[in-house]
């Protein structure tokens, strides 16, 4: 068998169990033998009965000393099967639920081993629903067992077994994909080995190593494809010089508000980035309200001044008339022309502001995915700003890059990601921090609530309103779904609408509207038109409502902390005390602890730190929707030490081989490539 082979063929798998293992992202076989495990059950080592403890899972080994017994109960139409065993030190009662196969499996006076919970009760001890196996035959217990992340009628048994059947078929034709000096210097096991003991290690010491092996690989081939794609940007024609003539200072003392030391030094950064000859590829990262625009406005200005034309994008009308406003509040007493183009700009006034664009008497335009039409020409293009740059695919970037001769680029986002997932998102870029708010910028009080206390929360909005607020609140669906018990955002407003809050101007908001609804919608909002605006996430990146000071989420518990915080984010723009709440359901230790970070700080970079933590970097931010690398087996959080050995590793290689064009490179330079061609974003 071939490794793209489909996974039907392999044993064990029917037509029923392969639209089940598709579920799981299990197509041929290669998916199957990388379906790693997420956790295992040490079932290698028996323990004494009389040294087992309370509710822990541990597996004995004893003689059977009873027949089974079989007791009905018909209040709860149930059977419980019992059986006792015994051991040198002490007995133990095992206990079944409706399982009248196993009346006849075990012989009085035959040892076996068992594996499963314990419950001790005064003088007795038990263990619930065990595995087991007769002594000598050990399928289910005596060795290290993986358990795997499953689908509703897949069992671990079931799956256990095919990728068993999977890897007999193929493990003689796992070839090796690192070369071997890599191997030797960083003391990592071949990748069969790492293959088969992952699986089903011997010892958790080899489990170890094949992570180990494992995760560096994943991690080293993103970060080679990271560093080749910026290496590309580097090896590309010269950049545009900016002329040093031109002070950003200018700008800078004339503004009506003092820039933090956290702007100033980012603006330092791209300074010197405009005037070497290199083209500026960065990233500006900073919180929701730490103030990216006006450090992209005074670029803008240099830009400008220079001879050049800017371009901005930001991913929805709105925000782009709102940028306009911003930039032309800032450099219209420079004599600086700035231009909005949208969608749905009439034709008529779309076509006199390309006429311009290409003339050059427009400076800066600013708009949405129109500025990528083809019909979009510039007389001298030399800086793009993408706003909120996950809302935009790598391709989108480089299609509004074209349009100009290598411009400088300036990526910003509010979405605050911890330093070493930002290297991995983000490795062909150079990276900004604006690491502290405006000193206006007041704190958000955040408060997390169960159910019990909807009426508190109510009265409290209503109380608002009447003093002449507004209030967001905001649920995760758009419709009902029955595997996801959330309110949907109609039916939250027809019930807030027609009872709650029937005496106030509500209206709703979801991603499923059409654009110019959207943003109408949003536009009366900001007017003060409406007093309760119910949305789905939609209203994440945003416009500014400074009147609005109440963002209410409801099942709070299904956001990630980073979206959390984005959201919280659209209050407290303006003169206003500003309120969080964030209503939940579940009382789990994790749901807790991500509720109090969210209550403790509103520092963005200290809760994604949380939320990589908690969720780990699957979950951080729906993967597939921001091109983030999706990882077999790595765990940013976990890994960040293997994480920095892979990144000084990757330089060493591209220093010694810069397009891996050497004979010992040509299996990395092999991954790489399959990786470029199916990452997200690309």
């Amino acid at each position: 068998m071939e490794l793209t082979d489909d996974v039907k063929f392999v044993k064990g798998v029917g037509p029923n169990r392969v639209k089940l293992l598709n579920k799981l992202n299990i197509f041929n076989l290669e998916d199957l033998i990388t379906y790693y495990p997420r956790d295992y059950e040490d079932r290698s080592k028996p323990k004494k009965i009389s040294e087992t403890e309370n509710n822990e899972e541990c597996l004995i080994k004893g003689i059977v000393t009873s027949r089974i017994r079989e007791i009905r109960t018909y209040r709860r139409n149930m059977t419980i099967y019992k059986l006792i065993v015994r051991d040198e030190t002490d007995s133990c009662e095992l206990i079944w639920y409706n399982q009248s196969y196993l009346k006849n499996m075990f012989k009085m006076g035959e040892t076996y081993f068992f594996y499963g919970r314990i419950n001790k009760k005064i003088g007795i001890t038990e263990m619930i629903s065990p595995v087991y196996d007769i002594e000598g035959k050990n399928k289910n217990t005596g060795k290290i067992i993986p358990i795997y992340p499953l689908t509703y009628q897949l069992s671990q048994n079931t799956i256990r077994q095919i990728i068993e059947n999977g890897l007999k078929l193929y493990k003689d034709k796992i070839e090796e994909t690192l070369p071997e000096y890599i191997l030797r210097e960083y003391n990592l096991i071949e990748l069969k080995e790492a293959i088969e003991q992952i699986h089903f290690p011997k010892e958790f010491s080899n489990f170890s190593k094949a992570r180990n092996r494992l995760a560096f690989e994943e991690l080293l081939t993103m970060q080679l494809l990271l560093l080749s794609l910026k290496n590309k940007y580097k090896n590309l024609e010269e950049g545009i010089q900016f002329s040093k003539s031109v002070n950003m200072s200018d700008v800078i003392n004339n503004l009506p508000f003092k820039l933090t030391k956290a702007q100033l030094k980012v603006l330092e950064e791209i300074d010197k980035d405009m005037e070497s000859s290199k083209a500026m590829n960065r990233l500006l990262q900073g919180d929701v309200g730490s103030g990216k625009t006006i450090v992209s406005i005074i670029a803008a200005y240099k830009a400008v001044k220079c001879g050049y034309q800017m371009a901005m994008m930001a991913p929805t009308s709105i925000l782009a008339t709102q940028h306009l406003k911003n930039f032309t509040n800032i450099l219209s007493k420079y004599n600086i022309k700035c231009e909005l183009l949208l969608g749905n700009t009439p034709k008529k006034k779309k076509e006199e502001i390309l006429e311009k664009l290409k003339n050059g008497e427009i400076d800066i335009i600013i708009g949405t995915h129109s500025l990528l039409e083809e019909n979009v020409i510039f007389n001298n293009l030399g800086l793009v700003v993408t706003d909120e740059q996950h809302r935009f695919g790598v391709r989108q970037r480089s299609t509004i890059v074209s349009k100009g001769k290598n411009p400088d680029v300036l990526v910003m986002t509010a979405t605050p990601i911890p330093r070493t997932l930002a290297l991995i998102l983000y490795g062909d870029l150079d990276i900004s921090i604006i690491d502290e708010l405006p000193p206006n910028r007041k704190k958000i009080d955040t408060y997390a609530v169960k159910k019990t206390m909807e009426e508190r929360v109510n009265n409290f909005v209503k109380k608002q309103i009447n003093e002449g607020r507004q209030a967001y609140i905001v649920c995760p669906l758009v419709e009902e779904s029955e595997e996801i018990e959330a309110k949907s955002v109609m039916e939250l407003a027809e019930k807030y609408k027609t009872d709650i809050f029937k005496e106030y101007r509500v209206e709703y908001l979801h991603g499923k509207m059409k654009p110019k609804e959207k943003d109408e919608i949003m536009q009366s909002f900001k007017d003060g038109n409406i007093d309760i605006l119910i949305s789905t996430t939609v209203i994440e990146v945003g416009v500014d409502v400074p009147n609005a000071n109440i963002m209410i989420i409801e099942n709070a518990e299904r956001f990630g902390l980073a979206q959390l915080h984005q959201l919280r984010g659209r209050v407290g723009r303006g003169e206003y005390k500003s309120y969080c709440i964030l209503k939940y359901q579940g009382s789990s230790e994790i749901i807790r602890k991500r509720m109090q970070v969210m209550q403790n700080t509103n520092d963005g970079f200290i809760i994604s730190e949380k939320d990589l933590e908690l969720r780990g970097s699957g979950e951080f931010f729906g993967t597939k929707q921001h091109g983030i690398p999706e990882f077999k087996i790595a765990n940013l959080f976990e890994d960040i030490k293997l994480l920095k050995l892979v990144q000084s590793a990757s330089i060493k290689i591209l220093e010694d081989d810069p397009l891996l064009e050497k004979d010992k490179n040509k299996n990395l330079k092999r991954i790489i490539e399959k990786k470029l061609e199916t990452r997200i974003e690309i």
